[in-house]
Order: C-alpha cells, then sequence, then structure tokens
C-alpha cells in the first residue's frame, strides 16, 4: 500500500496531479493542510475528481466529510492522546500516527492503520530525523490489530528497504511534491517497493 500525504500549502496544479496519481494507482491521498481555511478546503475538495473521494484522508475540517462522501480520518498523536477522535469512530475508518514501535504496540483496533517516523531522515523537513532508529524498532511490533505505515524520507532510492520490515505501507510526502515530476517519481516508488 502506499500512501501520500499533502504538502501544508497549497500548491500551484496540485489536485491536477492528485488526480493523475490516482489514475495511476495511488492507493490513499492524506490532504494535510494545517494552515488553510474551511472555504479553501472546500474548494481544494472540489477539484479532485468524485471518483477518488473514498480514497480521500482527512487532516482537518472534518465537517466537510459529508459533503464529500469522505470516511477516512486521520488524528494526529495529540488529538489521539485528547480524544478528539471519539466523535469519529463510528463515522468511518480512522488512522493516527506515532514516533516510537511502543505507542504504536499501545493502539487499540479502532485504528485501522498508524504512521510511524521518521524512518529516514526528513526530505521535506531538513534536518528531522537524522540518527532516526524508528525503522529497526519496527522489529518489536507486536499489535496485530493495526496496520504500520512506514513515513519519514522515503523516496525512489530506499523504498526497497522497507520491505525488509514488517510494514504494511508507506507513506511519501516530500519524495513527490519537491520532485520536478511527481508522476514519475510515484511510478519509481511503486515499481521499486514491488521489486
Amino acid at each position: 500500500m502506499i500512501l501520500i500525504i499533502t504538502p501544508e500549502e497549497i500548491m500551484s496544479g496540485e489536485t491536477d496531479c492528485i488526480n493523475q496519481l490516482f489514475q495511476k494507482g495511488l492507493d490513499l491521498l492524506h490532504i494535510r493542510k494545517p494552515f488553510i481555511s474551511r472555504k479553501e478546503m472546500d474548494g481544494f475538495l472540489s477539484e479532485i475528481d468524485a471518483a477518488f473521494y473514498p480514497q480521500l484522508v482527512l487532516h482537518s475540517h472534518y465537517e466537510l466529510a459529508d459533503d464529500y462522501c469522505i470516511s477516512r480520518f486521520h488524528f494526529r498523536e495529540a488529538a489521539r492522546m485528547g480524544g478528539a477522535y471519539e466523535a469519529y469512530r463510528d463515522k468511518g475508518i480512522i488512522s493516527t500516527s506515532v514516533h516510537d514501535i511502543s505507542a504504536y504496540n499501545e493502539l487499540g483496533k479502532e485504528w485501522e492503520y498508524a504512521f510511524i517516523s521518521p524512518v529516514f531522515p526528513s526530505i521535506s523537513k531538513k534536518g528531522y530525523g537524522e540518527g532516526t532508529e524508528v525503522l529497526h524498532e519496527i522489529q518489536h511490533r507486536n499489535n496485530p490489530e493495526v496496520k504500520l505505515v512506514a513515513l519519514g524520507g522515503i523516496n525512489q532510492h530506499n523504498i526497497r528497504e522497507i520491505s525488509a520490515y514488517e510494514t504494511d505501507g508507506v507513506a511519501l510526502l516530500g519524495a513527490i511534491w519537491e520532485s520536478d515530476d511527481p508522476l514519475e517519481t510515484f511510478e519509481k516508488c511503486r515499481k521499486n517497493a514491488m521489486n
């Protein structure tokens, strides 16, 4: 399973690129736009082909889900700890983020999957994840109820390394959106992940 997380700010041509990524086989898109208004989010969602709405995951503006038939909601670690997800656990599929395997192992079965990061030094957040041991911690995974998705610094050159660990998928961010050709980069990541 390959997921892509959007950049925080809206990029020129982003929704066109998103539609093309789905046409190329993208599994899920996490819409992480923490600084945009409800109106901007509404406009952003309206530019994505309706056929792909079931594959969208909201990180904010959850109230727009009904308008777009979106049933996937992501909650950051702090929101999970604060119980913000409770109102949504019966409205669809929920996911979350963790930064160590211990936190992942404690997750309940209400969570479909969790991002664990950073597995490599971040591409989009320079300096973040240097010296990370998260990838090696995955060997201590003992939660059979929740899927585990690797995140952080993953690109077409290192994506194969993830397959040596027990993960259920990968999430891409910087590799896609900082690429000169996001579609080509996605296709290379997909190809390399399968080999």
